[in-house]
């Protein structure tokens, strides 16, 4: 089915926008395929370096110039719960290689820290440029220039989108995503939250909380709320970067194992001299960009892929703006609830139908591409369907037609809301966007008093003393990318719930982020200019009135700024690696073009 008129009309813009930086890339994969694909390049001494310490049929196999060589790129540590399974990959990986006729190599590995570790720590002024960082590891791995495709491992945060725009660095080679998939489940997520919350006001201490903590995070794999990790996993499906299907079978089973093994031979099938080449930058087009955004929209995603989506894109010769973004949150109706947009967790999700359903759905409405190119082959049907074993054979069979519970998952004839619920802010304090998908109808537009923090510190002080105990807008500034790099304030989401479930009208508005994991507290993030950079957040003071509206699309101070001067900007952090980021933190982008440093 053709898409509606208004995703043609977004997709035919951003495609007008890019056309010449697209073509600039395009014609870079172009001149890269001409030269001799994978090893048969090497000089005889670049190859016995590439190949010293392979086995010896590894060796032999590579002789032979015609033999596929798989790279293998990893965010493999054992510290992390979703990237703890990648160890057993690579072996997986070659044996499967190896009856493809193929070779494969573990070409390098990629940093992989955690925002849920953390949070309201220093390390978190890293989280953000700590995708830079993957993606020039990404392109070290790469650049030994002896691979015919590559086998891209890994989950979390900045981990997929920097793995992503590493990838589209070597845009002529195939690449395909392979996850990990979601721990099972574990305490329910609104007992979590309740916990947290009587945390946050002290009426249970430090050992319930610990104690609740780990009944949640209990295991290998992914953490089972809707955050940015699982939400990259949706974003790969959408945009025919994994094996159907892939996104969320738990880690350590063999349904999982026999999909790793399938990615493997299906990169080594597709590869620059293969009759069905399939390279990541064709994948990547302003069609699958646009499936990206409809699916956030379509599943309540996170709120950090406005910057990941944007920077992403860049890579590819893509212009990707936030008003793309606005405009398909509009037309997509929210078809699925789950936590922190509902009590549900993504293993629920995939047994309600998951992300076949999703595709399904929004392909019979015309809200998404069909006629792409998927690592899977043309089309996004393909991620319509299922896997599973038959005996020890993996295939795929249709996905489920109609949900298996209405209270997680519906059907575009009947959402939880009709838009995907991320709205572009406007107004004198600058741009932003905003969450809605979890925050009741009542607390979307708020009209109240500033209390004014330059960090998120001082915010929780003024909690504790009882200071915000009224009708506020809390403004934390000096958090966006130049000041400090963009951490995620999501420590700031208890004490802020405590304040609305007292009866109080709150929000918060800040340049810095709030992540997937952001709930049911009105938040407008990503406030661009940043007020380290002279925006309008600098000139704020405590008691300016401040009118939040997101289906108007307005962010306004009720006071005039002129005149004022600006607040001065704290010391950038030392210590704990920071003084390393320097660099990063001058050269990097706005928020809304993706706070990259590319």
């Amino acid at each position: 089915m053709p898409v509606t008129a208004a995703i043609a009309e977004v997709t035919a813009r951003i495609a007008e926008r890019s056309r010449e930086t697209r073509a600039a890339y395009l014609a870079r994969i172009d001149d890269a395929r001409q030269s001799d694909p994978g090893r048969a390049k090497l000089s005889c001494a670049n190859w016995a370096h590439a190949f010293a310490a392979s086995p010896v049929g590894d060796r032999v196999r590579a002789m032979d110039p015609n033999a596929p060589n798989l790279a293998i790129v990893s965010a493999y540590n054992d510290m992390l719960s979703a990237h703890q399974p990648l160890e057993r990959y690579p072996d997986l990986i070659r044996a499967a290689a190896r009856a493809a006729g193929a070779t494969a190599q573990f070409a390098g590995g990629v940093p992989a820290m955690c925002d849920g570790v953390t949070q309201g720590r220093p390390g978190m002024e890293l989280s953000l440029f700590s995708r830079e960082v993957i993606a020039m590891a990404t392109a070290v791995a790469l650049t030994h220039d002896a691979f015919d495709g590559a086998l891209m491992l890994g989950v979390c945060d900045k981990i997929v989108p920097g793995l992503a725009i590493g990838a589209l660095a070597f845009g002529h080679l195939p690449a395909i995503f392979v996850p990990a998939g979601p721990m099972t489940s574990g305490l329910p997520n609104k007992q979590k939250a309740k916990v947290r919350a009587l945390y946050a006001e002290g009426k249970v201490g430090r050992d319930e909380l610990l104690a609740a903590e780990q009944a949640s995070y209990h295991g290998p794999g992914t953490c089972t709320f809707y955050g940015t990790a699982n939400s990259n996993q949706m974003l790969m499906e959408m945009m025919g970067l994994h094996l159907p299907g892939s996104a969320f079978i738990h880690p350590n089973t063999p349904l999982r194992d026999a999909l790793v093994g399938a990615a493997a031979r299906r990169c080594a099938a597709i590869g620059p001299r293969s009759n069905d080449w399939i390279p990541v930058g064709h994948v990547y087009d302003e069609k699958a960009v646009v499936n990206g955004v409809v699916g956030l929209m379509a599943t309540g995603g996170s709120t950090n892929h406005c910057l990941h989506l944007v920077a992403m894109a860049a890579a590819a010769g893509i212009h990707l703006a936030l008003e793309d973004l606005d405009a398909i949150s509009k037309v997509v109706p929210l078809m699925a609830r789950v936590y922190p947009n509902g009590s549900a967790d993504v293993n629920q999700f995939h047994a309600a139908g998951g992300m076949a359903f999703v595709v399904r759905e929004l392909l019979a409405a015309g809200l998404a591409h069909d006629d792409v190119l998927t690592v899977a082959g043309r089309g996004l049907g393909h991620y319509a369907k299922e896997p599973f074993l038959d005996g020890e054979t993996l295939t795929w069979r249709d996905g489920a037609t109609e949900s298996g519970d209405t209270d997680i998952l519906r059907p575009v004839s009947d959402p939880f809301e009709p838009d995907g619920g991320i709205r572009l802010l406007d107004g004198a304090l600058g741009r932003a966007v905003m969450k809605i998908s979890a925050v009741a109808a009542d607390q979307q537009q708020i009209t109240a008093p500033a209390a004014v923090f330059d960090s998120q510190d001082a915010l929780m002080e003024a909690f504790k003393s009882g200071g915000l105990d009224r009708d506020v807008i809390a403004v934390v500034r000096f958090q966006g990318p130049k000041a400090n790099g963009m951490p995620e304030l999501h420590n700031l989401s208890p004490p802020l719930s405590v304040l609305q479930d007292r009866g109080y009208r709150v929000a918060l508005v800040t340049d810095g982020r709030m992540s997937g994991a952001s709930g049911k507290v009105a938040s407008a993030i990503h406030v661009t200019p940043e007020a380290a950079d002279g925006g309008a957040l600098a000139y704020v003071r405590d008691g300016d009135v401040i009118r939040l509206d997101p289906h108007a699309g307005v962010l306004e101070i009720q006071a005039d700024l002129k005149g004022r001067e600006p607040a001065p900007a704290p010391s950038a952090g030392s210590g704990y690696g920071r003084e390393l980021f320097a660099p990063f933190r001058a050269l990097v982008g706005a928020a809304d073009r993706g706070a990259s440093v590319f």
